[in-house]
């Protein structure tokens, strides 16, 4: 058994959280438990406000007092948590995000002094970090999945309605514009979407509410909350295709995941980590313009025989790796 510790700095979430969580959180607090579960002594710090053991996992205000040592610490995104744990044996800086943000000097400092491995998503991520960053070595951890969504059952073809459940600066404004253009009777475009979830700065949440905005009054879109992560899997199954144009910065997109790993098929950019996530032609399209995002949209919503063999092809392949797998990973950069 080894001692190890996660902090985090961002949103206030523990193991008792319910409510709609990013993917950064999402895969903080399962990384936790899993650890946890392989018999680790495994303490989580974050912004929590009380001090609790939750499935195995000692969680503490981030703020508060946080042990000096630790077989393996794993510092989540924040540059200010690469200064806790001092006497660590190794330590693992945990990046969801566009990499290139680590060229600033408070984190340069930080990666030269304590020179962590640097743990990407996806390979895409990995690119994104310029080679001459100081720090240890660079490895690539991809996120995993409930199990709720690795077992799923085939379905017979669903009503023509698409979703999008995301951040809305991840291309809502985009599908705003595409929607009508792709013309299909009866079909529906529901957009779970919203900014409380994100900790943003004032102009980016402004950025937020104007994307957020862009699809009032279009004919065909049903804009609702952002759901709780418990209940997505209820609206992913009911979903016909997963509409996502995402962003250059894309990282790895849990969202994508779990609609591939239920069995609907996704259109999306090749941008980003996207095209890691979906299999071009057989789980989804992976697309370059918006005349083939377009295309690949309608095909999917009006083609029974085209949705059926994209559905099946998803459940085959895309539902292997689960949280535990990603855990297991991480036991590897144990001393």
């Amino acid at each position: 058994m080894a001692r190890i510790v996660l902090a985090d700095d961002g949103i206030a979430f523990d193991g008792r959280s319910t409510g709609a969580l990013g993917g950064g959180e999402t895969a903080f607090l399962r990384l936790a438990e899993n650890l946890a579960a392989r018999g680790h002594d495994v303490g989580a710090f974050s912004n929590t406000t009380e001090t609790a053991a939750i499935n195995g996992v000692k969680w503490a205000p981030v703020s508060g007092p946080m042990p000096d040592d630790a077989d393996l610490y794993i510092a989540n995104r924040g540059d200010r948590v690469l200064d806790r744990v001092p006497g660590a044996k190794r330590i693992a800086f945990w990046l969801h995000n566009d990499a290139r943000y680590l060229k600033k000097f408070r984190y340069l400092r930080r990666l030269w002094l304590r020179k962590p491995t640097l743990a990407f998503v996806s390979e895409s991520h990995r690119r994104l970090a310029p080679s001459w960053l100081p720090g240890g070595e660079r490895v690539v951890i991809p996120l995993g999945l409930e199990d709720v969504y690795r077992h799923e059952a085939e379905r017979a073809p669903p009503p023509p309605n698409a979703l999008y459940a995301a951040n809305p600066l991840r291309g809502l404004a985009e599908l705003a514009t595409l929607w009508p253009k792709i013309g299909v009777a009866d079909a529906k475009l529901i957009a779970h979407s919203g900014a409380d979830l994100y900790a943003a700065k004032p102009r980016t949440r402004a950025a937020m509410e104007q994307a957020l905005a862009s699809v009032a009054g279009v004919s065909g879109i049903e804009l609702r909350p952002l759901v709780k992560r418990d209940a997505l899997i209820d609206v992913l199954r009911r979903a016909r295709v997963f509409l996502y144009p995402g962003d250059p910065t894309e990282t790895f997109c849990l969202s994508v995941a779990e609609a591939q790993a239920l069995g609907v098929p996704c259109v999306v950019y090749a941008r980003g980590a996207l095209p890691e996530r979906v299999i071009d032609g057989e789980t989804g399209f992976v697309v370059k313009s918006e005349t083939e995002f377009v295309d690949a949209a309608r095909r999917l919503l009006t083609d029974d025989a085209l949705w059926l063999a994209q559905h099946r092809a998803c459940l085959a392949t895309q539902n292997k790796r689960g949280w535990a797998d990603m855990a297991e990973d991480f036991e590897r950069l144990l001393p």
